[in-house]
């Protein structure tokens, strides 16, 4: 499994400077790895090349033993016409009703299923709808701000269930938590500003083998090289 993109050239209408140029870069997988960078960067629309959404005007996006891709974003809604548990029923496959049941209870939306999507808290709603994501066929998974208004112990026990459940699959998280992406993934692409060149650089992350105590010495100096690259 791998990604990479090399000499993308993208540019909207009507904007001044292009949201990537000459932007160049490799992630091999599987695993979980990380997207990195401050707001505006181009994170999403990265996220959206990688699934056809968005096609460059210049250069190559190479994805190989991804075939199957889903992209799973921050504030994504679940139709109000069901229970969140009855929707969730409707679109597992029967084969994955256990595994569904497993991951509500460890994404600790157990309590919510007979409840509609409406009612939920925001952290609730995004819980869920990762859920809808895990249950299906995919190689490649794009989480875009998924775990956003998940409080922070939550959030952990999610990560390190997936990277358990889903040992043979790639991940791309978006996340502005730098303690997050340094402790948990294997590679993080770090985004930097147009105005910077290289574009992108990958540093290599924990990939969950220090206990994430942010004060060790592996953790302070990747979450320094980290925001150096930024």
């Amino acid at each position: 499994m791998q990604i990479s993109c090399d000499d993308i050239t993208l540019a909207f209408a009507g904007a001044e400077t292009p949201v990537f140029a000459d932007l160049n870069f490799v992630l091999k997988g599987p695993g979980f790895h990380a997207l990195f960078g401050p707001s505006g960067v181009g994170k999403t629309t990265l996220a959206h090349l990688l699934i056809d959404q968005v096609r460059p005007d210049t250069g190559r996006v190479r994805i190989d033993g991804c075939p199957r891709r889903l992209y799973s974003y921050n504030l994504e809604r679940l139709p109000g016409w069901s229970s969140v548990g009855r929707h969730l029923e409707r679109i597992t496959p029967p084969t994955r009703r256990a595994r569904c049941a497993e991951l509500a209870v460890e994404f600790g939306i157990e309590a919510v299923l007979g409840q509609r999507f409406a009612r939920l808290s925001l952290g609730q709603k995004n819980r869920v709808n990762l859920i809808r994501y895990l249950v299906q066929d995919f190689d490649l998974l794009i989480m875009d701000e998924s775990l956003a208004n998940v409080d922070e112990r939550t959030r952990e026990q999610i990560i390190a269930k997936i990277k358990v459940l889903f040992p043979d699959r790639f991940f791309l998280y978006i996340s502005h938590n730098v303690i997050e992406v340094a402790r948990f993934c294997r590679q993080v692409l770090v985004l930097r500003g147009a105005h910077r060149r290289p574009r992108a650089l990958t540093v290599p992350g924990l990939d969950g083998e220090t206990n994430g105590d942010s004060a060790s010495p592996a953790m302070a100096q990747t979450m320094l090289t980290i925001m150096n690259a930024v």
